[in-house]
């Protein structure tokens, strides 16, 4: 691809209420971290510009509400997404139990493709002490359904960008696949059943 083509892709970060979304968001985009913020209600969007195997992708990341009652309005940000981050904090069992829940969500409300919708997984909080999720059974977790994994810690900068970069270099894999195949698929130079003969 061009290196001065820029790529346009829209990522999502989900995952239960206090998990970090924001703030893993804010230090990959600012480098910065804070150690309040405010809940997200709905959505709220940052963009990024890198660059990633000679092209200029820039990333529309999409910080979604957690909160169960935010859930169907923010399924609705799903939609044209390219690529998923699922979040859940190590020291909260019960963020890492919902996955499931969040992915199926993501799931159904993107559309099927051949190729594969990319995700990652980040077990953000590493630095704290109190962890409930060990893990092993978060790999395990991530191994079965075939998702890259992060161990993360959005306050001490660990894995974050590697992370949000393994996301936007699967996303990247998967629209040019879908633009290959749009192209190959549209361009015919010849009829596909030449024995038809015309009548008069």
């Amino acid at each position: 691809m061009n290196p001065r083509k820029k790529v346009d892709l829209k990522l999502i970060i989900i995952g239960a209420l206090g998990v970090g979304k924001t703030s893993l968001l804010h230090q990959y985009v600012h480098k910065t971290f804070y150690e309040d913020y405010q809940t997200t209600l709905g959505a709220s969007i940052l963009s990024k510009i890198i660059v990633l195997d000679d092209t200029t992708l820039k990333l529309q990341i999409w910080d979604t509400g957690g909160q169960e009652r935010f859930r169907s309005m923010v399924s609705t940000f799903y939609k044209g997404s390219d690529g998923c981050i699922l979040a859940f904090d190590v020291t909260d069992l019960e963020s890492f139990e919902a996955l499931d829940t969040w992915r199926g969500d993501v799931l159904a409300k993107t559309i099927p493709m051949e190729q594969s919708y990319p995700m990652v997984v980040l077990g953000n909080k590493i630095d704290l002490a109190d962890r409930q999720v060990p893990q092993e059974v978060a790999r395990g977790w991530c191994k079965e359904k075939d998702i890259p994994y992060f161990e993360v810690s959005a306050k001490n900068d660990i894995n974050v960008v590697q992370a949000f970069e393994m996301l936007a270099s699967r996303a990247l894999s998967r629209y040019q696949s879908i633009l290959e195949n749009y192209l190959t698929d549209s361009i015919k130079l010849s009829p596909e059943d030449q024995s038809q003969s015309r009548c008069c």
